[in-house]
């Protein structure tokens, strides 16, 4: 743990790490406090598209959690910076909330609904199926299909939810096309986490509650790796994996010791 606490920065999920649903997780404001007072660089980096970063800040300060808007970093952000690299001024049709449109609107990208450079999906309450038989067509005339994460479940209050993976297939399997998927595990969105915090990876550590985008995240773009028992992994289920974090801990207030 020691060696832990001598990380200058940490890169923390948000679902399950920070919160369930509207609800702070134990130990979370003991753990940022500590992350001020040592004045560490951190980043809450989430795979969830669905809000900006203004909004996720104002989402903890309900909870009672004060944390600066620049220690946020999305899927969404990852998303609009990978398209507009790509395709600068291209255009794209759109499945997901407030966060992911405005993301791609401040990148340049424009909404388009005949025929877009891409199709792109994100969590939110504009999921229907009208929705996806607009992708379904629009892949099938050339669109390429991207997610914002390959996350099949996410965690809420009262249990799990579907997540981006999830949405995106129906419209893989109506296509046979497969999506690329900008999030976590992607090293895209990891390493431009490390840039954001001007840290090396030897001198970084990853947190969160997944093994397959969290901790498979961190140890290929070679941070340090702790899994937490707070979000959707069950103690048992880390063994099927064929890597392993360097630390399993209850939840983030046990780092601060």
């Amino acid at each position: 743990m020691e060696t832990l606490r001598k990380k200058q920065g940490f890169i923390c999920d948000m679902d399950g790490v920070i919160y369930h649903g509207n609800r702070l997780l134990p130990g979370v404001k003991e753990f940022v406090e500590w992350l001020y007072t040592e004045k560490k660089n951190f980043l809450f980096l989430t795979n969830s598209s669905e809000r900006s970063p203004r909004e996720l800040q104002q989402k903890l300060a309900r909870m009672g959690l004060e944390v600066d808007e620049s220690h946020f970093y999305t899927s969404a952000l990852a998303t609009a910076k990978f398209i507009s690299s790509q395709c600068p001024g291209g255009s794209a049709y759109v499945i997901g909330g407030a966060g992911l449109i405005t993301a791609l609107h401040d990148a340049g990208i424009t909404m388009n609904d005949v025929d877009p450079d891409y199709v792109i999906v994100g969590e939110g309450n504009s999921y229907n199926y009208e929705n996806i038989l607009k992708a379904v067509h629009l892949v099938a005339k050339g669109a390429r299909l991207i997610g914002t994460n390959s996350d099949i479940t996410g965690p809420a209050e009262d249990g799990i939810i579907p997540a981006c993976g999830a949405m995106v297939s129906p419209i893989e399997m109506a296509t046979g096309q497969s999506a690329y998927f900008v999030g976590k595990p992607n090293p895209l969105m990891m390493r431009t986490g490390l840039r954001i915090l001007d840290v090396h990876s030897e001198d970084a550590v990853m947190i969160g509650d997944r093994m397959d985008t969290d901790i498979v995240a961190g140890i290929e773009t070679g941070l340090d790796t702790v899994l937490v028992m707070s979000g959707v992994t069950k103690p048992e289920e880390v063994q099927r994996f064929p890597y392993r974090p360097r630390l399993i801990l209850s939840g983030v207030g046990e780092i601060p010791g």
